[in-house]
């Protein structure tokens, strides 16, 4: 039988905040990070997630810098970034500061001169025509590893651990998790939570692999992201986004699912969150952080970066014109996440969709946990003064606007007048 993994109780509760070392600021070095993390602690953030931070192979490079997932060494820093004491020292202030912090493995695959490649050539695949280490689908600077050889899995997952040991670290985001036999994911986190309980966050879908969330706290919602997308740029339906909301709810587990809008990819080779969804970004960030999950940040979306970033070269996140709005709307989001009970990501919280008179423009939700409520009301359309009810007898009572601060008697009035794509959050009194 199995053994059932739990969810660690932090992480519950939090929100993950991607960091992009190389672009994040102009010295694009752990030290300089360092200065940021006060900032990120009052936005609210709760786990660090670090994209890998192990040196970069040289052969076959892409661009300058070339890519992060590429790894020459799993158990080494890239010397871009700084020094292994720096890491070290970045992680305890996060701890310090209250925030979590997890980092990117690349269990899939590694650059074509990673020392294994010279130290333990039978750690990869064979391509049967060229007899040369088999190229990673689609990117030919990166080459596979062999999960079926013992020694390699051995090696992996005490590569982990040295993470674990060295610095402190709380868990993993695993990349391309779903490339990777779900065995060697069982087994890693059996021991690696033995020495440490471990955050696991996996790249991959409930929907398309749903087997992967007997071992991962968290996954990716893509169906959601690109549904959301299609429904934007096309004009579609509501029904076709909570058609997909339909399917996430109907996998029955308590497993985490992180909401987002961006991430490295997303940005730099689909565009930024504004390109795609353009005056909806701001009510799938709300939505994000409200519905049963988890929100995923990228770097420089609290400050309203506007820039596809160059994943090869050095490119600096920049502050958009509107940032100190970003930040504030960011920060109201995440501290919200941070400390209301209904927005608890577990079971003992209900979510229950409520009817209105607008259902072809409108999501309402309340969210509960005991007496605590959340009520979320978004325009999904771009219909400016749009008027309707929220007729459904399970709100009721008096609430609070998050924003403004006005009280409304919900058992009296339940009219709303909303402009296109905007949002209400309300929390019970």
């Amino acid at each position: 039988m199995p053994i059932r993994f739990e969810t660690l109780d932090w992480a519950r509760q939090t929100s993950i905040y991607e960091v992009n070392v190389r672009q994040y600021t102009p010295a694009g070095t752990f030290r300089a990070f360092m200065a940021e993390l006060p900032r990120l602690r009052d936005l609210g953030v709760g786990t660090l997630w670090f994209m890998p931070i192990t040196p970069i192979a040289e052969k076959q490079r892409k661009g300058s810098l070339g890519s992060y997932y590429a790894c020459s060494d799993y158990t080494s820093i890239n010397a871009e970034f700084g020094t292994l004491a720096d890491f070290q020292e970045l992680v305890k202030k996060a701890h310090d500061l209250g925030m979590k912090v997890i980092i990117d493995w690349v269990a899939n695959h590694t650059g074509w001169d990673h020392r294994w490649t010279r130290e333990h050539p039978d750690y990869y695949l064979r391509d049967s025509t060229t007899g040369d280490f088999k190229i990673a689908s689609g990117m030919d600077d990166i080459i596979e590893l062999n999960f079926g050889n013992p020694a390699l899995r051995k090696a992996m997952i005490d590569a982990m651990q040295f993470w674990v040991d060295e610095c402190d670290i709380d868990g993993f985001r695993c990349d391309l998790a779903f490339w990777v036999e779900l065995p060697f994911w069982r087994e890693a986190r059996e021991k690696l939570d033995a020495v440490k309980p471990l955050f696991w966050f996996g790249e991959y879908d409930e929907l398309d692999k749903p087997e992967y969330a007997e071992v991962f706290d968290a996954s990716y919602t893509w169906t959601w992201m690109h549904g959301a997308k299609d429904f934007y740029q096309q004009a579609g339906p509501l029904d076709s986004l909570l058609h997909i909301l339909d399917r996430y709810q109907s996998i029955s587990n308590d497993r985490l699912r992180a909401w987002f809008t961006t991430n490295h990819d997303e940005n730099s080779w689909n565009g930024t969150e504004f390109e795609k969804y353009g005056s909806m970004a701001k009510t799938l960030a709300v939505f994000s952080a409200t519905w049963p999950g988890v929100p995923l940040l990228y770097s420089g979306q609290e400050i309203g970066n506007r820039k596809r970033i160059d994943f090869f070269d050095k490119d600096t996140i920049q502050a958009g014109p509107d940032a100190e709005m970003f930040t504030g709307f960011y920060r109201a989001l995440m501290q919200l996440k941070k400390t209301h009970p209904a927005l608890r990501a577990d079971k003992s919280v209900l979510i229950e969709r409520l009817q209105t008179t607008a259902p072809a423009s409108v999501l309402a939700y309340l969210r509960k946990q005991g007496t605590s409520e959340l009520l979320v009301v978004l325009n999904f359309s771009g219909r400016s003064d749009l008027h309707f009810e929220i007729n459904d007898p399970r709100l009721s009572g008096k609430f609070k606007n998050v924003a403004s601060g006005a009280l409304n008697d919900f058992s009296q009035e339940r009219a709303f007048e909303m402009q296109a794509w905007d949002h209400l959050i309300y929390t019970a009194e």
